[in-house]
């Protein structure tokens, strides 16, 4: 079974989150209390963790900020709904998708099954090639490790599908609603900025640049660019 921690104090909301998920293949282990839940996040023994914004003591961000100094574990926030500037910290911060309350427990099912097969290790989809290579960027496709320059880079599981997929079409335009349904497996909503704030946290880990060329260019109104060097004459 997929082991799940929940941090919430609302202990009636984790009651219910865990007689629904259990059924769907998910071992929940639920925490009340935001310093406890943080050092249950860091104990290595979850594969997932759903995790409130607001905390008393600590809010969702403080434990974030915190956790992500030492692990990668995939998060899933949850939000009030309409604030949106919460989910963009959330991302920013580096929660790999949020989900505003309240939610329909389908809908949240569905984001964590997304969350947990961008967890597992790739396919070897290119040449049967264990990794994936690029300019400065190794991809260990079974580890989802990303190395530049022979120096480890640490992303989140929603950033190394990201930058897979944009370095699997490099030179070519991928469209936020390509992007939104090959990274976070769902449909692209209105006003949702994810995969802009995820690209964002690439370009600060990578380098906006390479050599005198933009690394992942905007393309207005459309989507997301890899660049790559022009071929010589």
């Amino acid at each position: 079974m997929k082991r799940i921690l929940i941090i919430d104090d609302d202990q009636e909301l984790c009651d219910l989150l865990a007689e629904f998920l259990q059924p769907e293949g998910f071992d929940v282990e639920t925490v009340n209390e935001p310093h406890d839940g943080l050092q249950r996040a860091l104990s290595g023994e979850h594969c997932l963790l759903i995790l409130d914004v607001m905390l008393p003591g600590m809010t969702g961000f403080e434990l974030l900020r915190t956790l992500r100094k030492s692990s990668q574990i995939p998060v899933l926030m949850l939000t009030a709904r309409g604030e949106d500037i919460d989910r963009i910290i959330g991302l920013e911060m580096g929660a790999d998708d949020y989900l505003p309350k309240p939610f329909n427990p389908r809908e949240l099912v569905a984001r964590l099954q997304a969350i947990w097969r961008r967890s597992q290790p790739l396919k070897q989809q290119v040449d049967s090639r264990p990794r994936f290579e690029l300019d400065d960027i190794i991809l260990d496709l079974g580890a989802r490790i990303v190395r530049q320059n022979k120096t480890t880079i640490k992303v989140t599981a929603v950033e190394f599908s990201l930058l897979y997929e944009l370095l699997k079409k490099a030179g070519q335009v991928m469209t936020r609603e390509e992007l939104t349904k090959k990274v976070l497996q769902r449909e692209l909503e209105d006003f949702d900025r994810s995969i802009d704030v995820h690209v964002s946290s690439l370009r600060k880990k990578l380098g906006h640049t390479i050599g005198n060329r933009e690394r992942i260019k905007t393309i207005r109104s459309v989507g997301y660019l890899y660049t790559q060097a022009q071929q010589e004459a």
